[in-house]
């Protein structure tokens, strides 16, 4: 069992079809949160704002600049409001961002994060790493080097790594585990490649968020990740699943 784990939140992952918070979705996170809360593991949350709004997607003459600064606010958004879920379900929250948001939120420190989430708070990591160009991948593994993270868990849209795009080739095999030399490699393009030299030392879960209880699942039992999701580690040999 990991006893602090980093959680990459996609926000699409977060939206139904119709809503910007899917809140079915959200209520079975925070009680798998609780639960592993119980089990004495600290957890802090990395969440993306693509619910919201996706610098890809932005007016071509924009400025690239201020479209990743959108896309940083958004995310603070998404924060709150996860945060505000935790609360109704008694799960303390702290929101710490790299930049000051009024008395919104904290200014992260790894003394502060290490700190409260050693008190049993549930920590919300927004606002990306505060520069464009970086993505939540990035911000993701660098807080989870900082705060010396067990494992990294990115719940995605997606069920794993492939070794090309399912979306687009039906034949695409998912990989059971994969390292990160062969990630980047292959250029997969499933986590950032920034992250991944910054986590190369750190262990990672890619799985789906759609799954029932697949954070809970991924967090007690290693064994089990083979069963939902792809792990990625440095210097192992890749494996397909049958």
């Amino acid at each position: 069992m990991y006893k602090r784990i980093i959680i990459k939140l996609s926000g699409e992952s977060l939206a139904s079809k119709d809503n910007k918070f899917d809140d079915d979705l959200i209520l079975n996170i925070t009680n798998q949160i609780k639960n592993l809360i119980k089990q004495n593991i600290q957890i802090g949350i990395i969440v993306g704002g693509g619910n919201f709004w996706r610098g890809r997607s932005a007016n071509p003459k924009m400025d690239k600049v201020k479209a990743d600064q959108i896309g940083m606010l958004a995310t603070i958004m998404n924060a709150l409001y996860l945060s505000d879920a935790f609360n109704q379900q008694n799960i303390k929250t702290k929101i710490m961002t790299p930049f000051i948001v009024g008395t919104i939120t904290k200014q992260f420190s790894k003394e502060s994060a290490i700190k409260n989430m050693s008190n049993g708070y549930v920590l919300i990591f927004a606002g990306g790493t505060g520069h464009p160009f970086f993505s939540t991948d990035t911000i993701t593994a660098l807080r989870a080097a900082e705060l010396e993270a067990d494992c990294i868990l990115y719940a995605k849209n997606v069920d794993g790594i492939y070794d090309s795009d399912p979306k687009i080739i039906p034949t695409a095999k998912k990989y059971k585990k994969i390292s990160y030399q062969k990630i980047i490699a292959d250029n997969l393009n499933a986590i950032d490649i920034s992250a991944m030299n910054i986590s190369k030392d750190i262990p990672s879960v890619v799985f789906s968020l759609q799954e029932k209880n697949s954070i809970e699942t991924v967090a007690l039992d290693k064994e089990k990740i083979f069963e939902i999701g792809t792990l990625i580690a440095n210097n192992i040999e890749e494996e397909f699943y049958e």
